[in-house]
């Protein structure tokens, strides 16, 4: 029985199957896309940026209890949709309790101290509740252990949450710069391969000056130009990585422009732009795949750098460079983790998309 042909698209799929660690390192990066999208559903500390702060249980390590008692704030609301995607404001005081007891209409509390004799007693009396009538339902529903299951960070974050909304970070930082770069790298790449003569010889002009920059002094530069924050990096970023799309995109035009199918469309009277967008992009747009993957990577590094350097996501944004500029020093003081854990998250998603990038050259190679 003779076999129906398969499209490339299906080809390069099947080929791209067969590649465990890169289908492996696919799934990975879905489950951290995953957990970036519902990052406040999944964090144990929901509030905005997770930045819950308990400075009497700062630095523990990780599987650290303790008791809590959670004291509502006036005028807190229910949590609405949108607060599952962005957080919510503080809607209570958490205070870390060593041990308590019931006390005519309150309760007698001793604050968590490493030091004895720091532990203050304290009371707290019942119309400090408001929607409760007995101490006792006080104690039934406010009054709760709370597990860190990766330790605080040196303010008594849940190091945890941090991480898991952190990861929000580095996904858009990937995402944003290879579009910008792809865009940029695609408009530049495509006028100096198609047109040639002085337009080309401008274009990898400024692709040389650009490449001869050191790329975090550069990112460093625009980034101090467009102002220190969230979405400055994001561009500052993008604008620097697209120097490797003109390129490939340069040469591979070059090199199919004076093919059958571009003559005839010529012939048939389409315009230059048309030609380009429609006829040429679609058919050497898989290096560009390839290299936007390895991008990916590299942009979740310089935004890392940047943030150990102060330039990146601002406080109190959490980001995994971030916290590693927060904790390097206790990598000597003890507790390494506070540091390891966030450099081992960039890691593991810097390595997973170099593996899927090394898997889709394998798969969209058509001499393979």
């Amino acid at each position: 029985m003779s076999q129906q042909p398969q499209s490339l698209t299906g080809i390069a799929l099947r080929k791209f199957k067969k590649n465990f660690w890169g289908v492996f390192s696919f799934g990975f990066i879905v489950l951290v896309l995953f957990v970036a999208i519902f990052a406040y559903v999944l964090a144990p500390d929901s509030s905005e940026n997770a930045n819950q702060m308990h400075l009497s249980i700062y630095s523990k390590s990780p599987g650290f209890e303790v008791k809590m008692l959670v004291i509502p704030q006036e005028g807190a609301v229910n949590k609405s949709f949108k607060d599952f995607f962005i957080g919510h404001t503080h809607q209570s005081t958490e205070i870390p309790i060593s041990n308590y007891k019931l006390i005519e209409n309150g309760i007698q509390y001793v604050e968590y101290s490493e030091d004895p004799s720091l532990q203050l007693t304290k009371e707290i009396y019942l119309d400090k509740f408001p929607g409760f009538t007995t101490i006792k339902e006080v104690e039934d529903q406010l009054i709760v252990t709370k597990k860190f299951i990766l330790g605080t960070d040196k303010y008594g974050r849940d190091l945890l949450s941090r991480m898991i909304i952190g990861s929000r970070v580095s996904i858009s930082i990937g995402f944003v710069a290879v579009l910008i770069s792809v865009i940029v790298g695609l408009f530049f790449g495509a006028l100096g391969g198609y047109y040639g003569g002085k337009v080309d010889a401008f274009v990898m002009w400024l692709v040389n000056v650009i490449w001869s920059i050191p790329t975090l002094l550069l990112v460093i530069a625009i980034t101090l130009a467009l102002g220190k924050g969230f979405w400055q990096v994001f561009v500052a970023v993008g604008l620097t990585m697209w120097v490797e799309v003109a390129r490939v995109v340069r040469g591979q035009i070059i090199s199919v422009k004076e093919m059958q199918y571009v003559t005839a469309a010529r012939a048939l009277g389409f315009s230059n732009p048309r030609i380009i967008i429609n006829h040429i992009l679609p058919n050497i747009m898989a290096p560009v795949i390839v290299i936007s993957a390895a991008n990916f990577a590299s942009a979740i590094l310089v935004e890392s750098g940047l943030s150990f350097l102060g330039l990146g996501a601002q406080p109190p944004i959490p980001s995994w460079g971030g916290m590693i500029k927060d904790h390097y020093n206790y990598i000597i003081l003890g507790k390494p983790y506070l540091a390891l854990v966030p450099g081992t998250a960039i890691m593991l998603i810097t390595l997973a998309f170099m593996m899927t990038g090394n898997a889709l050259r394998d798969a969209l190679d058509v001499k393979s």
